[in-house]
């Protein structure tokens, strides 16, 4: 295959923006990003013309439950290469896969089946298709507070165990990236330190701490913050929770929930003037029906319903989102946020995160050719997903 040249009118890598830029593609990686007057193109090179558009790197998400139709826990390669199609034609081209609650049984058998195929040859369908890559999973649960549950199947919940961690860390085979619980139940600063020693990132949510439990948490290792707000104590001046100890903490990441549903535009104009940019990292939490019309989909093993786009149980709790990460970008951005600054919460940040800004969330030599081509009214109008695409 010819290395190819993609031109477009200015790229944000999302460091450095560079106008009149040209990115040179040999395979699935990015060889250089520079204005095209500064690019000595090799030959034979296949040449894509993007006039008025911007260059940016493929967004990464680190909270998403699924997507066309089908959830990360069905765990067949069919289901995950549906949910990275989906994902892909609206700019996300890297994503970890997000359990919910449910059976120590069911559990391991969807992260041995993800596993597998994070692990395997690749997706089954022609490699011309854009396609996310699933890069790790993100347990979220079983370890939570019955308070703050949301949808999570109470029954499933289960008091923090290093040998239950130990199982899932097994089933998933090296993939294992983020794990979400409350750092208030006893038991739960020990399994925060076995994690860290696993090399996973230890993210609060779910939780009813108060202030010192939750510092107690970040003190132990816990770096980041599921879905900031939601299923967490609520903040009071006298009683700020776990939302006082995430936002004054240069130590945690925040992940933002940017539909307009979840988190009110107040709401996020505070956890964005706490954390800045650099701290925040925007995430869909998509469910199945994302990219979907409304209707009855599953969220794990149970059932949500969809109506206007928003997911609820059937207690009538938000339950995930239909959210996808380019209306998340455009929504932070009515919000008076920078490009460059929202772009970096939706790529860099989330890459960085999981231990993958070498190759993913940049546009950078050496760097997968993960690129998603913008239109000036910052809709996705193509994808690049590891040299694929874009055609």
């Amino acid at each position: 295959m010819p290395p190819i040249a993609i031109f477009a009118d200015r790229a944000l890598t999302p460091a450095e923006e560079i106008q009149d830029a040209v990115a040179v593609i040999d395979g699935t990686k990015i060889v250089t990003v520079a204005r095209r007057e500064e690019v000595l193109l090799p030959c034979g090179v296949k040449k894509i013309e993007a006039p008025g558009k911007t260059l940016v790197p493929g967004f990464v998400d680190v909270h998403i439950h699924g997507g066309g139709g089908h959830d990360v826990m069905e765990a067949t390669p069919d289901a995950l290469d549906a949910i990275a199609t989906m994902a892909a034609r609206r700019g996300t081209t890297s994503l970890v896969a997000t359990t919910v609650t449910a059976s120590e049984e069911t559990t391991l058998r969807s992260l041995d089946g993800i596993a597998r195929a994070i692990r395997g040859a690749g997706p089954s369908g022609p490699r011309h298709e854009a396609r996310a890559e699933v890069v790790g999973i993100h347990f979220e649960g079983p370890f939570i507070s019955r308070a703050r549950r949301g949808v999570h199947p109470a029954e499933w919940i289960a008091a923090p165990s290093v040998t239950l961690l130990d199982k899932f860390l097994a089933a998933a085979q090296g993939t294992a990236k983020i794990l979400t619980l409350a750092p208030e139940l006893p038991g739960a600063l020990e399994l925060i330190a076995a994690a860290r020693r696993a090399g996973v990132v230890v993210s609060l949510g779910h939780t009813d701490a108060d202030y010192e439990q939750a510092r107690a948490g970040i003190e132990a290792g816990a770096s980041h913050a599921a879905h900031v707000f939601n299923a967490m104590r609520p903040f009071s001046h006298r009683d700020s929770g776990v939302l006082g100890a995430v936002l004054g903490s240069p130590k945690v990441t925040a992940e933002l929930i940017a539909d307009g549903v979840h988190v009110d535009a107040g709401a996020m104009r505070m956890l964005l003037a706490a954390k800045t940019p650099e701290r925040t990292i925007l995430v869909s939490d998509g469910t199945a029906a994302t990219g979907m019309q409304d209707g009855k989909y599953r969220l794990g093993t149970f059932e949500v319903n969809v109506s206007g786009g928003v997911c609820r149980s059937a207690e009538g709790k938000l339950a995930g989102s239909t959210l996808t990460l380019d209306r998340a970008l455009r929504n932070i951005i009515a919000l008076g946020v920078p490009l460059t600054d929202a772009l970096r919460m939706a790529t860099s940040n989330p890459a960085r995160l999981i231990g993958l800004e070498a190759r993913k969330g940049n546009l950078a030599p050496g760097a997968d050719a993960d690129l998603v081509l913008l239109d000036a009214d910052l809709h996705v109008a193509g994808v690049m997903t590891r040299g694929a695409g874009l055609d």
